[in-house]
C-alpha cells in the first residue's frame, strides 16, 4: 500500500533565457570593430511524457520539483549561448493535470497521450550586435534572457482499464484477477484484502483485456465509508464493470442492489456503462440454487456463475467479458 500513489502535489519551472553579451571586436588589423556581442540562449521548457511502464505516481512521492535547464549567456565574437535543455515530467497513462490552487483540468491523458509542452522557456536576451545604428556605432547594453514560469500542479491517476471490477469485501474479485490474468493480488479469508486497484491482462479469444480489481466497497462508500470513495474514480474511464456476488453470504439477493446505488450515488454515468453480474463461490456448500435464485432476482441482468476454485463457469465468462469489450 505504501507504494500506491494516485494523486501527487509538485511544481514544474522552466528555463530563464540567458543574459545577451555585450562585447566588441578587437583584432589586430581591425580598429573599433564595433559590437560582437551574442545572444543568450533559450531557456528549457517543461515537457509531460506518458510512459506506460508507469502504474503509480510513486516517483512523485520523491521528487515533487521539476526544473528545465536555464539558457546560457551569449559570449563575445556573436557567440550565441546554449540552449537550456527541457525537463521530461514522466506520467502514466490516465494522469489527470490540474491547477492546484483553482482545480482547473490542464491536461487530460486518458483523452490524448501526445506528449504535451506545458510550459515554455524563457527567450534568450539579445547581444549587443543587434543595436548597431549609423548614430550608435558602439552600442553598451544587451538585453537580459526571459525568466521562466513556475507552477504548482496536482497530478491525479485515474486507472486505466477495460473492465472493473465492483463487490463487496472478500466477494472473490482477487481471486478472479489472480486466475485470469498474471496479476498477483493478495487474497486472504478477511474482509479489505485489497487495499489498492491491482490490473492484470486476460488473454481471451486472441485479445488483450485489461481488468482492474478494486478494492471493497461497502454500503455508505459513496460518502467516504471504507476504502470505496478514494478507488471509486479508478472505474469512471472503464467502459464496463463486473459486479461480484458471493453467492456464499446470506446477502446476496441485495447485494447487487445496494452496490448500484452507491455507484449512482458516486456518479449517475457510472451505472450507464456495460455490465455483467457474477455470482462467485459455487463450490460453496451455502451456495447451492443460490444462482438460480440470483438471475430469478435480476431477470433484466446478464448473470454468470462461477468457481475460481474448481473453474466452473471461467470459460464462459472470459468469453463474456471479450464481448463486452468489443468496439
Amino acid at each position: 500500500m505504501d507504494r500506491f500513489a494516485d494523486e501527487a502535489l509538485i511544481e514544474v519551472s522552466s528555463g530563464n533565457g540567458g543574459n545577451g553579451c555585450v562585447a566588441f571586436r578587437r583584432e589586430k588589423f581591425v580598429p573599433r570593430g564595433g559590437p560582437a556581442g551574442g545572444d543568450g540562449g533559450r531557456g528549457g521548457d517543461v515537457v509531460f511524457v506518458v510512459r506506460r511502464n508507469l502504474r503509480t505516481l510513486t516517483h512523485m512521492r520523491y521528487q515533487q520539483a521539476f526544473r528545465a535547464e536555464n539558457g546560457r549567456d551569449g559570449e563575445g565574437r556573436e557567440r550565441y549561448g546554449k540552449d537550456g535543455g527541457d525537463v521530461i515530467v514522466p506520467v502514466p497513462p490516465g494522469a489527470v493535470l490540474k491547477d492546484q490552487e483553482t482545480g482547473e483540468i490542464l491536461r487530460d491523458f486518458g483523452k490524448d497521450e501526445a506528449d504535451f509542452t506545458f510550459l515554455r522557456g524563457g527567450n534568450g536576451g539579445w547581444g549587443n550586435v543587434h543595436f548597431k545604428s549609423s548614430v550608435k556605432q558602439a552600442p553598451q547594453w544587451a538585453l537580459p534572457g526571459k525568466s521562466g514560469e513556475s507552477r504548482k500542479l496536482r497530478v491525479e491517476l485515474q486507472i486505466m482499464a477495460d473492465i472493473g471490477f465492483v463487490g463487496f469485501p472478500n466477494a472473490g474479485k482477487s481471486s478472479l484477477l489472480a486466475r485470469f490474468t498474471n496479476a498477483r493480488p493478495k487474497i486472504a479469508p478477511y474482509p479489505f484484502t485489497t487495499k489498492i486497484p491491482n490490473l492484470g491482462v486476460l488473454r481471451a479469444e486472441g485479445r488483450d483485456i485489461i481488468l482492474a480489481d478494486i478494492p471493497g466497497l461497502i454500503e455508505g462508500a459513496s460518502r467516504g465509508a471504507g476504502l470505496g470513495l478514494r478507488f471509486l474514480k479508478h472505474i469512471s474511464r472503464t467502459p464496463a464493470l463486473a459486479f461480484l456476488i458471493d453467492l456464499s453470504d446470506g446477502g446476496y439477493l441485495e447485494a447487487f442492489d445496494v452496490l448500484l446505488a452507491e455507484l449512482a450515488a458516486f456518479s449517475p454515468e457510472l451505472i450507464k456503462k456495460k455490465r455483467v453480474v457474477v455470482g462467485t463461490k459455487l463450490d460453496a456448500e451455502e451456495s447451492a440454487g443460490r444462482l438460480d435464485e440470483l438471475r430469478k432476482r435480476l431477470p433484466d441482468e446478464q448473470v454468470h456463475g462461477i468457481s475460481v476454485f474448481s473453474g466452473e463457469g471461467l470459460d464462459g465468462l472470459a468469453g463474456f467479458f471479450t464481448r463486452m469489450t468489443d468496439t
